[in-house]
């Protein structure tokens, strides 16, 4: 899968795919373009067995602003122009995950492989969506955040209001969302938005040796196989969702990553995993 990306950069060095929104003069602000760019990226980067996490990120000193002004003025005057993207067009994530992982943005939860948020500035608005729709957050000290929905008159947009109160609970997520406040990396991760919290420019390096540490030590299918169990077990009751962890630890045990993890432990030695591709 390949494409001529104008307003990100993406880079795969194995075992890592990096997706850098690249609108540095605008705090990486999106476009339709942009959001179309990755999505194609995270489609190649799932497609790609060399890549076992996804890292987004952003250029300069934002993560991601939001979208951007000028798009969002011509939305509310109704004088949009439709651009053509079709060249773009891409379907990332696991669509056996169900029809609650296929609407707007919520199809990031069910890309097959971890995406880290290496959140490095300003982080607002969609920005701020994509941020908690991601599996893991690594958040640099400095980085700002904005919910920013309630101060233009509009509401909890883009699955907010079902992923925020999951990670950080119901009062604090109506906190963000009603005020609209901004807040630090450091506030976010006593709030428990950040899984990690790092220095200045350090966020990006950080995720991508996390990813790389999984790579050398966890079978890519257990890592797909969880994050679909999380997910997916998040709209279940109990007793439905371990029905399905049982059926899915019964077809764990006949694969070879099974036989390897075991033999590696036996030998006491790093285990040589498959790595993971589309339709296994």
């Amino acid at each position: 899968m390949s494409a001529q990306y104008q307003e990100i950069l993406y880079e795969v060095t194995d075992p890592v795919a990096v997706i850098t929104m690249h609108r540095p003069e605008a705090l990486n602000a999106f476009t339709n373009r942009m959001l179309a760019e990755i999505r194609h990226a995270l489609a190649a980067a799932e497609a790609d067995d060399r890549v076992v996490g996804i890292v987004l990120t952003g250029a300069g000193r934002g993560f991601c602003a939001g979208m951007d002004m000028n798009a969002l003025d011509s939305m509310s005057s109704g004088s949009s122009q439709a651009q053509d993207l079709s060249a773009l067009d891409a379907h990332p994530g696991d669509a056996d995950m169900g029809e609650n992982f296929q609407v707007a943005f919520t199809y990031i939860l069910s890309v097959r492989k971890p995406v880290i948020a290496a959140i490095n500035g300003a982080c607002a608005g969609l920005g701020f969506a994509f941020a908690c729709l991601a599996d893991l957050r690594f958040v640099e000290r400095q980085a700002k955040f904005t919910t920013a929905f309630s101060q233009r008159g509009l509401i909890a947009e883009h699955g907010t209001s079902w992923i925020l109160p999951r990670l950080i609970g119901s009062g604090k997520a109506l906190d963000l969302l009603w005020s609209g406040r901004k807040f630090t990396g450091e506030e976010a991760d006593r709030l428990g938005l950040a899984e990690r919290l790092v220095e200045t420019g350090e966020a990006k390096q950080a995720a991508v040796d996390y990813l790389t540490e999984l790579a050398a030590n966890v079978s890519p299918k257990s890592l797909q196989v969880m994050k679909s169990q999380v997910y997916r077990h998040l709209n279940m009751q109990l007793g439905e969702s371990m029905r399905e962890s049982n059926q899915l630890m019964a077809e764990s045990l006949k694969r070879d990553d099974f036989k390897e993890g075991v033999r590696s432990f036996m030998e006491r030695r790093p285990p040589n995993f498959a790595r993971l591709a589309i339709g296994e």
